[in-house]
């Protein structure tokens, strides 16, 4: 399987419904950071990929149609350049402001809270890297904000114009289905991950974090 279309956009700006609109429109699984959350054991090709040393991504990515959200959209110039046919999504949101009051919410204690782990988390160097460069000051708003606004202008400038497609989640079906070549289907686009799901699913990523980390803390307490 080839991939499809190539997400450019940053984490809260729609990706998980748009992972979940794709996996319907092309039948077969979606990239996001969940599935590398799920496979901590990919953690190490993307921190490498993000460096510019890039994986075979027909095996590293074999089984999936696209791509959205970090770390995937991280790399999209080079999967970019890999599938050349694939459209390229631009997924934002309204305004700067309106992207990090989610952010506020939701990823950004997300990546505090396993950045503070340090080598305890094997998903903590990828967290490292993803927002390099984006932002230097995660504490700090006015330039979370400013990082979003320019890694918006340096992908309008960068993507060919005639495969960049720029979609907000009010957008619907409608430009991915256009960029795709297919029919527009006769359901709701998915509304998922609200800034309200993702804190009401505070003890499921706990309980994923454990899973994650317990096979660590048995090698720990087996040397």
């Amino acid at each position: 399987m080839t991939l499809q279309l190539i997400g450019a956009g940053l984490p809260r700006t729609g990706t998980s419904s748009l992972r979940d609109a794709l996996s319907f429109l092309l039948d077969a699984p979606v990239y996001h950071m969940s599935e590398a959350l799920r496979h901590p054991e990919h953690a190490g090709t993307w921190v490498a990929a993000i460096a510019g040393e890039r994986p075979v991504w027909d095996e590293f990515l074999a089984g999936y149609a696209a791509g959205v959200d970090a770390p995937f959209s991280n790399c999209w110039r080079d999967l970019a350049e890999a599938y050349p046919e694939a459209p390229i999504v631009l997924s934002r949101r309204v305004d700067a402001a309106t992207w990090y009051r989610s952010m506020a919410a939701t990823v950004l204690p997300r990546t505090r809270e396993i950045l503070a782990r340090g080598a305890a988390d094997p998903m903590a160097p990828l967290f490292g890297v993803i927002f390099r460069d984006v932002f230097d000051d995660m504490d700090d708003p006015q330039d979370v904000m400013a990082g979003y606004e320019r890694r918006l202008e340096q992908i309008r400038s960068e993507a060919p114009a005639d495969r960049l497609v720029e979609w907000e989640p009010g957008d619907g079906w409608a430009p991915i289905c256009d960029a795709l070549g297919l029919a527009v289907p006769d359901r709701p686009f998915p509304h998922e991950n609200s800034t309200a799901a993702y804190v009401a699913r505070r003890e499921a990523r706990a309980q994923q974090d454990r899973r994650r980390l317990e096979p660590l803390e048995h090698t720990g307490r087996d040397q």
